[in-house]
């Protein structure tokens, strides 16, 4: 070990180094602080009760005669009544810039200026001072913060904001070496950006191991952002008591700016050659997403307070832009995968067949999560789709493996960790998210992602001490050459939102396999056919009359029409079209006629029902898709008020004129996108509105626009005196062609 950083300066929790010390320092009660400044704890009377030992050459008063003293007795009134005035206004966010009473001469820190940096630590008050510094003529401004900010903010990719994040520090600080430092999901190290000094080696790609950064020194880079280590060949400054005599504990100094460092990591720095070392924590969701490691290699580094709160600032800056564009990222890349399962799902709705030998039957299935293979097995059944292995049983033992009981889904991206012996085997996959489906079994499955790693010196140096026996002391590794290794073992790892798609999938599966069973057919048929209305209502005002056909093979389908009497006296009228065929159509269509009915009776407008319908079903029947239009009659006014999503436009027929009705309608319900608007139309007495499903008018290879002209020419060209029955009638067969979907149509006669 370096004789310039003897471990004894520390507090006896610090035992003597072997090979566990890294992973249990108690980094946050080194009891010894560097010796650049001065520490004074004190209690809530400003009574000194822990003190560092150098107060006598620093502001010329021995630290034992301090003990017990009020704080003014270290300090001077002034700056004793500013951090009372800062404690009694709980305003420690800033330091406090004094001048010390006294002759340099006799303490270094009197006569000068200097920053006092207050902050609690249990039920102590820590003050720190360290003498003010100029760095460089650059001086830290709002506006110098204000266009740093600016330079990062116009970065595009997250490598270009580490890349500028890097350069803004390095101009600020002055060291002669900046990196941007990334963890991975084992909290190995990359460095992914770097600013040095020209005749020194990059450091840029390199990684290195976890245990350069043990867990408890992660957490504190998460509690306090920055740390300055000024001169790693310091002589730690020890404080005076050890135990404070309230707590009989080390003071905690977690947020301490002058807190001592581990020796083991200042041996690490001048394994290094480094002289000076400071860093800031880049924090996302509250963890650790790397640092900024700032080195200098020519002697001490003394790195004024407002600098490196400058620092922090933009350290802070960056770790929010990066958690911004990771989610925007990654919110992208589920939009897609959102569009795909929309595409699945809606195929599947579709098919009356089986959905999971359906499922395994869609291409797409795979690029839904970025699997390389699928696997289903059900009642000794095995479907697969892409590169997976053939082998129920070995399929069984992966999943046994994956799964847990918190979760319906799981993953892993390496397998041969959860069971080793799979590691030893060609035809396992080295990753495995695995979905159940009721009783049914879903894995996706993904290659062995071979990757060249360079580290900054041999990352196996614990193993190889391990093995040599308990005796051996390790060292913080001398060697920061480049040594290559080959990780192997690891897929690409699973993405939350990946594991999220595949359960929306799952709960999809889970609700079409339920609707499927014989109960919920016959309910499902029986629903149709209440919901679906034979007899028009009576209604104040109003001749009604409907016609609904099924399409062919009277198969069921998603078409449904409504009416009902509103509070006010108004009556509502809903004509809607669930996509799809069957029982999932069927039983879709009755929780949306539910739900609508629910809103429009709550006094919602008809186009806010329509967007309340739109977010219930986009939470509650992913994939499924609907059209609706809905028509609020008044028969004291005459008026209409109409809404529309995705649906075909209601037709007023007027005299011989037949108009298309209703603002440009809102988007099919269930994509999460645009809103209704409604509109309302005055009616006049003979005036007929026309509400109709796209089954009237879409005939297989015509053109809509085609078909919408017939419908519009045989409502114009109503005989005189024809009944409105006898009308409908020759509506409904009025465009030629056989009926492909069912068929709604509602019209409504004002009289």
């Amino acid at each position: 070990m370096d004789s310039r950083v003897p471990p004894a300066a520390h507090t006896p929790a610090y035992a003597p180094v072997d090979l566990s010390t890294c992973e249990r320092e108690p980094i946050h009660i080194p009891g010894a602080i560097q010796p650049h400044g001065v520490l004074l704890a004190v209690d809530d009377d400003a009574t000194i009760v822990v003190a560092s030992s150098n107060c006598a050459g620093a502001i010329g008063a021995d630290h034992e005669e301090l003990i017990g003293q009020p704080l003014e007795r270290a300090l001077g009134h002034a700056a004793a009544g500013a951090i009372r005035d800062a404690l009694l206004a709980d305003d420690l966010s800033e330091p406090l810039h004094v001048v010390l009473p006294g002759e340099p001469a006799h303490g270094d820190l009197l006569g000068v200026p200097v920053d006092l940096v207050v902050h609690r630590s249990g039920p102590r008050v820590v003050v720190e001072v360290e003498r003010e510094r100029v760095l460089s003529p650059h001086r830290v401004t709002y506006r110098s913060a204000r266009a740093a900010m600016g330079r990062l903010n116009e970065t595009q990719t997250i490598g270009e904001l580490c890349d500028r994040l890097a350069l803004e520090i390095r101009d600020l600080t002055g060291f002669d070496r900046v990196m941007v430092y990334r963890f991975d999901e084992d909290w190995n190290g990359e460095v992914v950006a770097e600013e040095k000094r020209d005749d020194l080696n990059s450091f840029r790609g390199l990684h290195y191991p976890a245990s350069d950064i043990p867990a408890q020194a992660r957490r504190l880079y998460t509690t306090n952002w920055t740390r300055l280590i000024a001169d790693v060949g310091y002589t730690p400054v020890p404080l005076e008591p050890v135990l404070d005599p309230q707590t009989g504990s080390p003071l905690d100094l977690s947020h301490s700016v002058l807190r001592s460092v581990s020796p083991i990591h200042l041996e690490y720095l001048g394994n290094m050659g480094v002289t000076a070392s400071m860093s800031v924590s880049m924090v996302r969701d509250g963890q650790l997403w790397g640092l900024v490691a700032c080195h200098h290699y020519s002697g001490p580094h003394y790195v004024p307070y407002d600098v490196r709160s400058m620092a922090e600032f933009l350290g802070q800056t960056a770790s929010q832009l990066i958690d911004e564009r990771e989610r925007s990222d990654a919110r992208i890349e589920e939009l897609i995968a959102q569009s795909v399962l929309s595409g699945i799902t809606a195929r599947l709705a579709g098919d009356a067949g089986y959905p999971l030998k359906a499922l395994m039957n869609d291409e797409r299935l795979l690029e839904l999560v970025d699997a390389d293979g699928a696997a289903l097995w059900h009642d000794g059944e095995l479907l697969t789709i892409g590169n997976v292995p053939d082998d129920l049983d070995l399929l069984k033992r992966i999943a046994a493996a994956v799964r847990t009981d918190d979760s319906p889904v799981d993953s892993s991206h390496q397998l041969g960790v959860l069971q080793p012996d799979l590691a030893e085997r060609d035809d396992v996959p080295a990753g495995a998210l695995v979905a159940q489906i009721g009783t049914a079994t879903l894995m996706f499955v993904r290659p062995e992602l071979v990757r060249i790693v360079e580290w900054g010196g041999d990352p196996r140096n614990k193993q190889i001490a391990e093995s040599e026996g308990p005796d051996v002391r390790l060292s913080p590794r001398k060697s920061f050459e480049k040594w290559r290794g080959v990780v192997r073992g690891r897929s690409e790892p699973w993405r939350p939102w990946q594991l999220e798609t595949a359960d929306r999938l799952r709960q999809y599966l889970e609700a079409k396999l339920l609707r499927r069973s014989r109960e919920q057919i016959a309910i499902a048929e029986s629903l149709q056919r209440t919901l679906v209305l034979d007899e028009a209502p009576d209604v104040e005002g109003l001749s009604v009359l409907a016609r609904y056909r099924p399409a062919q093979g009277s198969q069921l389908g998603g078409d449904w029409w409504d009416e009902f009497s509103l509070p006010d006296g108004r009556a509502a009228f809903v004509v809607g079209d669930v996509a799809g065929h069957g029982v999932g159509a069927a039983t879709a269509m009755a929780q949306v006629r539910t739900a609508l009915r629910a809103y429009l009776a709550d006094g919602h407008s008809p186009a806010s029902c329509l967007d309340r319908l739109d977010h219930l079903m986009g939470s509650l029947m992913p994939g499924q898709t609907a059209t609706a239009v809905v028509v609020v009659f008044d028969p004291v006014a005459r008026v209409v008020e109409v809404a529309s999503a995705g649906h075909l436009p209601p037709l007023l027929v007027r005299d011989r004129s037949v108009n298309p009705i209703g603002a440009t309608p809102r988007p099919l319900l269930g994509v999460g996108m645009g809103e209704a608007v409604s509109v309302v139309e005055q009616l006049h007495e003979g005036d007929i509105l026309l509400v109709f499903t796209d089954g009237l008018v879409e005939r297989r290879n015509v053109p809509l626009d085609e078909s919408l002209a017939v419908l519009r020419k045989a409502s114009a060209a109503r005989p005189a005196g024809a009944s409105l029955r006898s009308w409908v009638d020759a509506l409904v067969n009025a465009v030629p062609g056989s009926l492909d979907d069912d068929m709604t149509l509602v019209a409504l006669r004002v009289e």
